[in-house]
């Protein structure tokens, strides 16, 4: 959302609220390193383990993954946690088979 202090966004329309107001103020480029977000979603969602939150990580990207294995690994170790993550790609990057799937 913007904020790194208190990065959460309430609802679908926090999401959508957070989406147009990044599209004014984002500027896309790479390497597209997508590990490090998913460890830091990872780590929130690991010190809440009561059931009373869920973390969804939407990353909505221009290009493919640059770090496929360091994003495997961080999916996997997240798997048991409270948390999605949803990884939509835009634009005219070669998407087809950088699916990442896990069991």
């Amino acid at each position: 959302n913007g904020d790194a202090a208190n990065p959460a966004c309430s609802g679908i329309e926090g999401v959508l609220e957070a989406y147009h107001r990044s599209l004014r103020s984002v500027q896309l480029y790479g390497p597209t390193n997508f590990a490090p977000v998913v460890n830091h979603v990872a780590r929130s969602a690991a010190a809440v383990l009561d059931g009373s939150q869920y973390f969804v990580l939407l990353i909505i990207t221009d290009g493919v993954i640059s770090d496929m294995a360091q994003t495997k690994e961080a999916i996997v170790n997240a798997a048991k946690l409270p948390m999605s993550i949803i990884i939509v790609g835009v634009g005219q990057a070669e998407f087809d088979g950088k699916a990442v799937a896990v069991p």
